[in-house]
Formats: structure tokens, C-alpha cells, sequence
């Protein structure tokens, strides 16, 4: 049985097999990528449990990878392995959201301690969110309204997701098309104004007047809890 899916991001192609046949070995199902975009179509299309990400890639940079990650509705974990081992750019890949960052060289037993460590660290969290009669629920990926599951489409889903893995600020309508639409989205702004209008009708005791999706005029969209 599977411990969990890894994608592995590394363009040195004896490093990404060490990696590749190590996790196997320890019962992690195992996908891979050697560059930066084949990294961002893979996780746009399949669903994994922790991302270990080299930041000296081809195409786009394991940066560029983990800023658009965090863009997404998603809270996936993310191990940094880089030859940078500088203080200050372990502290640039941590800002820009990595969960750990381990400097190569490295061993594979501290590599296996560390998978293991950011897998039982993420199972804890993000279970559910609730705010008003609402429960969000990211693991099953269900919205409920007191014991009644709320049907919503798609987009809605990620539109909302988005703003509850974000709740502590308010988020931009830019952040929320970069997230849910994707970079080539500018012409689609009203798109999010339209889905934020039906969460609140299918969401809110009383759209017209929102308590928990409200809108900062001039900033962007908040989930007040």
C-alpha cells in the first residue's frame, strides 16, 4: 500500500533516479518532472501528497513553481532540495512558501526523516473550515450548509477554497484568476465578481447584505469567519 504520491521536480537525471528509487523503495508512489512547466501541467492535472522541488530548473525556476503553487487552492507540501545552501536563499524559497529546504549535498535517510515528517505534519491539518452554518471540507472537497451538502460547480468550488485557505487577508481579483483560471485570464475579471455572487446566494443567510464573503472595495475579496 502506498505511504503517498511525490512528485519529484529535479532536471539532473542521476539525482532525480537516486531520489525516484529511494521513495519507491520507502512505498511512496513516485511521478516526476525534469523542468519547471512539465512540473506546473503535472500538478494541474493529478492530485499529490508532497512535492520535492529543485530550485535550479529549466523553463521556469523551482521558485517560479512554488509561487504558482501557492497561488492555487491547494496546501500541498512542498520540500525544497537546492546545491544554494546559502542562508539567505533558504530563507527566499521558505518566504515564498516551502514547508522545509534541505542543501545538497544531503543524505537519504535525513531525506526519508523529512518526507516523512512534512506527510504526518500535513495530515493534521486542513481537514475543515467552518464559518457561520457553513463546514468546508478540503480533504473530501465537499461544502455543506448545516447537514446538507451544497452542490457548486467547479470554479466555485476553487474560487471558495481559495479564499478559506486564505481567510487571515484579503485577497486580490488578480490572485483569485491566477489561482482558479490561470495566467491567461485578464479578460475573464467578471468571471470571478459572477461565481462570488453565486456563493454568496447558495452560502449566505442573506446575499445581498454578505457577512462572511465580503467584498474590500478597491482590494479584493475576504472570508470573514
Amino acid at each position: 500500500m502506498s505511504k503517498g504520491r511525490i512528485l519529484v521536480v529535479e532536471d539532473d537525471p542521476s539525482t532525480l533516479l537516486g531520489l525516484e528509487e529511494a521513495l519507491r523503495m520507502g512505498d511512496y508512489e513516485v511521478s516526476t518532472a525534469a523542468d519547471g512547466e512539465a512540473a506546473r501541467e503535472k500538478l494541474a492535472d493529478e492530485a499529490f501528497d508532497l512535492m520535492v522541488l529543485d530550485l535550479m530548473l529549466p523553463k521556469l525556476d523551482g521558485l517560479g513553481v512554488l509561487r504558482w503553487v501557492r497561488k492555487r487552492p491547494s496546501a500541498l507540501p512542498v520540500l525544497i532540495l537546492s546545491a544554494k545552501g546559502r542562508e539567505e536563499e533558504k530563507v527566499e524559497g521558505l518566504r515564498a512558501g516551502a514547508d522545509d529546504y534541505l542543501a545538497k549535498p544531503f543524505g537519504l535517510k535525513e531525506l526519508m526523516a523529512r518526507v516523512e515528517a512534512l506527510l504526518r505534519r500535513s495530515q493534521g491539518l486542513e481537514k475543515a473550515l467552518s464559518f457561520g452554518d457553513v463546514k468546508v471540507d478540503f480533504q473530501k472537497r465537499k461544502v455543506f450548509r448545516g447537514r446538507r451538502e451544497v452542490e457548486l460547480s467547479r470554479k466555485e468550488m476553487e474560487v471558495l477554497f481559495f479564499l478559506a485557505r486564505h481567510h487571515d487577508r484579503v485577497v486580490t481579483r488578480d490572485e483569485i484568476l491566477s489561482a482558479v483560471w490561470g495566467y491567461f485570464a485578464s479578460s475573464a475579471e467578471r468571471a470571478v465578481d459572477f461565481h462570488m455572487l453565486n456563493l454568496r446566494r447558495k452560502l449566505e443567510r442573506d446575499p445581498s447584505a454578505p457577512r462572511h464573503l465580503v467584498t474590500h472595495h478597491g482590494h479584493g475579496y475576504k472570508l470573514e469567519m
